[in-house]
């Protein structure tokens, strides 16, 4: 490891012996551990001596986070994304009305 890389909380890192990404979500000096979480979301504690025995670099961040919801494809994210139009997005907000008169039985 590069001894100058130090842990810096939301930075990407590559394991390089693993191939996989990871970034660090919290660093407490006081009780001296770092927080890192998995590309597949897992989230694990290691001591500032292993950070130090870890052979990483740092990374960019993953353009997208279906890792971490074990998603192998855009379509199945279950909310269609693929299938949502520029235009959807412009449709005005229908207004939501309160009823007229509330009946004491449906509070």
């Amino acid at each position: 490891m590069d001894i100058d890389l130090e842990p810096v909380v939301d930075n990407w890192y590559l394991h390089l012996d693993k191939g996989q990404n990871f970034r660090v979500i919290a660093v407490d000096d006081v009780i001296g551990v770092i927080e890192i979480q998995h590309f597949d979301g897992d989230i694990e504690e290691i001591t500032f001596d292993d950070w130090a025995e870890l052979e990483i670099e740092l990374s960019e961040e993953p353009t997208n986070w279906a890792g971490a919801l074990d998603i192998a494809e855009p379509d199945d994210y279950g909310t269609e994304i693929t299938d949502t139009a520029d235009d959807d997005w412009l449709d005005p907000i229908q207004e939501v009305k309160k009823p007229t008169k509330a009946h004491p039985a449906t509070w």
